[in-house]
């Protein structure tokens, strides 16, 4: 079974972190929500405090098929400094594992050497953030390995591009028909 990590830290944007969850796990596919905050309580950007699954120190991340950093501020900015967080990217990046981004998180890409040459898309005003990047204004731009979304408008849209780069034979269409998604 396919598994990934969703790195949660302080200040994050609620929905497009607890949308990829939603959506992935109704996939079937297992995730972990990781808290990079020291402790498995995360408070999101506009108030909701959630509860993660692990601690990044203490997570498996052998076990995971990919990654993805939700966005908002300053939950961006603290996923950007965290050692952790960038030693995972960049590695998971490298070895052709799932590595997303949605927001303003795709700067986080940019600033790690992972965007370069890749058709990315971020939240407006983050564009250059992107360094290397090819940078473009759909919703969400799947380039290899690498998945970005412009932001919380676009999360539901981010999920399905997860789910059906981990699961090629994933029946979108369902899925976004059992939620009532309709684009």
């Amino acid at each position: 079974m396919k598994k990934i990590g969703i790195f949660m830290a302080d200040g994050c944007e609620e929905i497009e972190g607890l949308t990829v969850v939603d959506v992935v796990r109704r996939a079937g596919i297992a995730i972990d929500m990781i808290s990079i905050t020291g402790k498995k309580e995360v408070a999101g950007a506009h108030g909701i405090t959630f509860a993660a699954d692990v601690l990044a120190e203490e997570a498996d991340f052998d076990s995971y098929d990919g990654i993805v950093l939700p966005g908002g501020m300053p939950g961006t900015l603290n996923l950007g400094k965290h050692e952790i967080v960038k030693k995972v990217l960049t590695s998971y990046a490298a070895g052709g594992k799932l590595t997303a981004a949605i927001c303003a998180a795709p700067s986080v890409l940019g600033e790690n050497g992972i965007l370069e040459g890749k058709h990315a898309v971020s939240y407006p005003g983050f564009e250059e953030k992107l360094l290397g990047a090819r940078v473009g204004a759909e919703k969400v731009a799947v380039d290899g390995n690498i998945v970005t979304s412009r932001g919380m408008g676009t999360a539901i849209e981010f999920a399905m591009a997860i789910v059906k780069w981990l699961d090629p034979q994933a029946d979108i269409d369902a899925m976004e028909a059992n939620i009532m998604y309709f684009k």
